[in-house]
């Protein structure tokens, strides 16, 4: 199955998006892996992977590399895919400075060039909300995973606010929070105007998650699915959870 024009297009817009902010998203990341949230965030990925040695695991849109460097700092065996030059190159960098070997692939996390069950574990971080063709992404994943292997996926309603005007005010509220607090607005350096045109387009962003994750997930093949709507009271900061109290963090874990 191939993506339509519409599809392409949309894709190579959020590709752009990302690409420009590759540099600040990485600086991110390298404040992540020097703190308290790197080793949370490991025994977390750990505590869902299936207990093997020589682990196999694929990080789907690996941006800067976080979620690639810490698995493999535990030892697994770590690809990492991302359609975005701008952000593999960062990944590679980060990857070369925590000192990890890591095998990094450019390519569309719709239709990945991996053979079938080639992975143990597959982690995503604030990926398929993106996605333009999330029921069939989540099918490619399906098939490269092992039998008995699991999904981890975090994600948010990032963007359900465009189609609910409560949810609207909510994080409206967050930004007034920020200021309240004198905290960082995390979307204050960003282009909210490019990335809510953006949103519009892609499916996810008026579908209630994880329910949509769940039924389709299920669909697809996968089987004791369990979600987690609070994971963001132990992974996020206070500032994190100021800024994003009206899109609160979610988990998937789904086992093939």
């Amino acid at each position: 199955m191939s993506l339509n024009l519409n599809q392409v297009s949309l894709l190579q817009n959020v590709t752009r998006y990302w690409n420009n902010r590759a540099e600040g998203y990485s600086r991110h990341n390298q404040q992540e892996l020097q703190s308290i949230k790197r080793l949370k965030w490991q025994q977390l990925l750990l505590a869902h992977a299936p207990k093997k040695q020589n682990l196999k695991v694929l990080d789907i849109g690996t941006g800067p590399g976080f979620f690639a460097i810490i698995m493999a700092q535990a030892g697994a065996q770590v690809t990492a895919i991302d359609a975005t030059s701008n952000m593999l190159e960062q990944a590679k960098y980060n990857a070369a400075q925590a000192m990890v070997d890591i095998r990094f692939v450019r390519g569309d996390v719709h239709h990945l060039p991996f053979a079938d069950e080639s992975f143990d574990l597959i982690i995503s971080r604030n990926v398929t909300w993106n996605l333009s063709e999330p029921e069939q992404a989540y099918k490619e994943w399906h098939r490269v995973l092992k039998c008995g292997g699991n999904l981890l996926n975090f994600d948010a309603n990032w963007y359900l606010f465009l189609y609910d005007e409560q949810r609207r005010r909510a994080f409206e509220q967050d930004r007034a929070s920020t200021i309240r607090l004198n905290i960082p607005d995390h979307y204050a350096d960003t282009d909210t105007s490019a990335m809510e045109a953006i949103a519009r387009k892609l499916p996810l962003s008026r579908q209630l998650r994880p329910h949509w994750d769940m039924n389709a997930l299920l669909n697809i093949g996968f089987s004791q699915l369990m979600a987690d709507t609070r994971i963001g009271e132990f992974l996020w900061d206070d500032e994190e959870k100021v800024n994003y109290r009206s899109t609160p963090m979610f988990m998937i874990v789904a086992q093939k």
